[in-house]
């Protein structure tokens, strides 16, 4: 007795392996474009491009997953009205003739993830490095003053 319905079709290449389910697409055969189906190869990277922000006291932190990117693939601009944008490409490796692919599931192509950077950042002073795979851009945040609060006397 099959674990999977028939109605998925017949996606398996091994019952063995547990990965080789490939993603059911139930709008594969509908005229529209389906969030699965939409995206082309060369935008595929886009997607799969997962950048964390998180704010500290002292600085908002964004990391970013791009493995097997070098840095020198990697641009990290700031536009004018306060955006950070984080861009590259992932080249696809060349297909050879003699070959026979079994699976292809990493992908290639540009990526750009853009940011709205709050009013406090400072943008004179941000860093960016990358290690084993993971890009970290470190935007400093300015120090925020107290107001200065004076009691005023009524009078009367």
């Amino acid at each position: 007795m099959s674990l999977i319905p028939s109605f998925f079709g017949n996606r398996r290449n091994s019952v063995f392996d547990p990965f080789s389910l490939d993603v059911w697409d139930p709008f594969r055969d509908f005229q529209f474009p389906s969030p699965l189906t939409s995206f082309s190869p060369e935008t595929s990277a886009f997607v799969n491009t997962r950048v964390d922000w998180r704010e500290t006291p002292e600085a908002h932190v964004f990391k970013a997953d791009l493995p097997g990117i070098k840095k020198e693939e990697v641009k990290v601009e700031v536009e004018d009205d306060r955006v950070l944008q984080i861009s590259g490409a992932r080249n696809i490796e060349k297909e050879d003739k003699n070959d026979t692919w079994h699976r292809v599931e990493r992908s290639g192509g540009q990526f750009m993830r853009r940011f709205r950077l709050p009013e406090n950042a400072k943008l004179d002073q941000i860093k960016a490095a990358m290690e084993n795979g993971v890009l970290t851009v470190t935007v400093p945040k300015a120090e925020v003053k107290e107001p200065n609060v004076k009691a005023i006397q009524i009078s009367g």
